[in-house]
C-alpha cells in the first residue's frame, strides 16, 4: 500500500485568548475541541426522509444518530420522475422539510440531480424537443429557487456521457433525445447556466460514472464552451470490488488536470460476493438474494479505510459520498451499506467513523496560555471551539497558518 500524507488537510492557528476586558489571558488552562470538518464527509439521506419528514415512528432514530455521528454532507433525491410523476405537483414541501431538518442537524446538503435520463418525468415522453428543453429550463429555475434556502450543492447533469445514445431509446426517453438533438455540450450548458442563473451560490457538479477517456473528452468540451464548473463529480460504485491505491490514484491524476476540485460522488463497497466482472452495466444484475456476510464484512471495513486514506491524501478531492448507509433499500440490493439491514453497524461503519471523528478529529484537548494569552491549535481543517472557565468562543482553520483572538463568552 503506497505511503499516504495529509499535510494538505491540516493547518495551525495561534489562537490569542482575552477575558471580558479585554486583556490577554496568561498561563490559563483552555480547553479545545473540533466541532465540524471542512471536508465533505457524505452520505445519501434518503434512508432518513420519512423520519426528517415526520412520517414515520422512531425506530429510524437510531440510525440517524448513526448517520449523524459520521458524516455532515447529505444528498437527497431530485429524480424527476419520482419527485414530480404528475406535472405542476412537485413533492416541495416534503423534501424542503427534511432538507431543512439536515441543515437544522449541522449538515450541509445537496441535490441529486437536476438533469438526468434515467427516472425522468413520463409526461414528456410526447413533448416535441422544443418542449422538453423549455420544460427542463423551467424545473432546474424552480427547483433550485424553491431550495436556494437548503440546498448548497447541485449534481447539475448526471451521466451526460451516455445520455445521448442510452439504450438507443432517443424515441422513449425526452432527456435522452434532448441530448441526441441538441449535442451533449448544449445539455450541459442547459443545465449549469439555468442552475448559475438561479443560485449564483450554489455549487454545480458534473457528473458520471464513465471513468474513460470519453469523460475527460466532454469536461474538455464543456470547459472549452466557456461552461463553468465547480466541481467535477466521479462515481465509484466497486459493486465488482475495490478498485486499489493503484487505479484510484491513476484516475484521481486524469482527472485533476482540469485544476477543478473532485468529488467522489457515489461510493460504494459490497460486504458480501462480488459482483462477476463480466458484467457491463451493474444494473443487469438482479439476484434473489445479496447477503453480507462475515468475510465480506471484514474485507468491506479494510478496504473503506484504504480508500479513505486514499482519497484524503490527493489535495484535489474535495468531497465523498457513500453511497447508503444501510443494507436496507441498498441500490440494487447489494450489500453496500455500512450498517446491516437489522439496523446494526458493520465493521467498516466503525472502521469509517475511526477515520473521522478520531484519528482525522481533534478530540477535547487541555492547552496552557502563554504570557501573552496565547496557544498553538493544530487540526484538520474544520470548525473548533475554546473553552475557558464555563465560557467559550468559536474559531477556525481554514488553512495552512492562521492567527484569531478570542474574547471566550457565555
Amino acid at each position: 500500500m503506497p505511503e499516504v500524507h495529509f499535510g494538505h488537510r491540516f493547518g495551525d492557528v495561534l489562537v490569542t485568548v482575552l477575558d471580558v476586558d479585554g486583556q490577554p489571558l496568561s498561563d490559563r488552562e483552555v480547553s479545545v475541541e473540533q466541532c465540524a470538518h471542512a471536508f465533505s464527509f457524505g452520505n445519501i439521506g434518503f434512508e432518513l426522509i420519512s423520519l426528517a419528514s415526520e412520517e414515520t415512528d422512531a425506530p429510524r432514530s437510531a440510525l440517524a444518530d448513526l448517520w449523524f455521528d459520521v458524516f455532515n454532507t447529505a444528498t437527497l433525491p431530485f429524480y424527476w420522475g419520482l419527485f414530480e410523476p404528475q406535472r405542476g405537483r412537485p413533492d416541495t414541501a416534503r423534501l424542503h422539510r427534511a432538507a431543512k431538518w439536515f441543515v437544522d442537524h449541522g449538515c450541509r446538503v445537496k441535490g441529486h440531480p437536476l438533469v438526468w435520463h434515467t427516472l425522468t418525468a413520463d409526461w414528456l415522453r410526447e413533448a416535441s424537443t422544443d418542449e422538453v428543453e423549455a420544460a427542463v429550463r423551467a424545473r432546474i429555475r424552480r427547483d433550485v429557487a424553491d431550495f436556494a434556502d437548503v440546498v448548497q450543492a447541485w449534481d447539475a447533469i448526471n451521466e451526460a456521457v451516455i445520455m445521448p445514445v442510452f439504450r438507443n431509446e432517443r424515441h422513449r426517453n425526452a432527456i435522452t433525445r434532448l441530448a441526441w438533438d441538441r449535442g451533449r455540450i448544449a445539455t450541459v450548458r442547459l443545465a449549469f447556466e439555468e442552475a448559475r442563473a438561479t443560485d449564483p451560490a450554489a455549487t454545480l457538479v458534473l457528473n458520471d460514472f464513465d471513468m474513460s477517456t470519453a469523460y475527460e473528452c466532454l469536461i474538455e468540451g464543456v470547459l472549452d464552451a466557456g461552461v463553468q464548473v465547480d466541481a467535477i463529480g466521479l462515481q465509484s460504485h466497486m459493486h465488482q470490488g475495490y478498485w486499489g491505491e493503484e487505479k484510484t490514484l491513476a484516475i484521481l491524476e486524469r482527472f485533476s488536470r482540469y485544476g477543478l476540485p473532485i468529488h467522489l460522488t457515489e461510493t460504494t463497497l459490497v460486504s458480501g460476493q462480488l459482483m462477476p466482472p463480466e458484467i457491463v452495466d451493474l444494473n443487469d444484475y438482479q439476484i434473489p438474494s445479496w447477503p453480507s456476510t462475515p468475510a465480506g464484512e471484514q474485507r468491506q471495513a479494510d478496504e473503506i479505510v484504504r480508500h479513505y486514506r486514499t482519497l484524503l491524501a490527493h489535495p484535489s478531492v474535495q468531497a465523498i459520498t457513500y453511497w447508503g448507509l444501510s443494507d436496507d433499500g441498498a441500490w440494487l440490493g447489494a450489500p453496500a451499506g455500512l450498517v446491516r439491514a437489522d439496523g446494526t453497524p458493520k465493521p467498516a461503519y466503525d472502521a469509517l467513523r475511526t477515520l473521522v471523528k478520531e484519528e482525522w478529529w481533534l478530540a477535547p484537548t487541555k492547552l496552557r496560555t502563554d504570557e501573552a494569552g496565547r496557544v498553538q491549535v493544530r487540526g484538520f481543517l474544520g470548525d473548533y471551539r475554546l473553552r475557558h472557565a464555563g465560557r467559550t468562543a468559536s474559531f477556525a482553520i481554514a488553512g495552512p497558518e492562521s492567527a484569531v483572538t478570542l474574547r471566550p463568552e457565555q
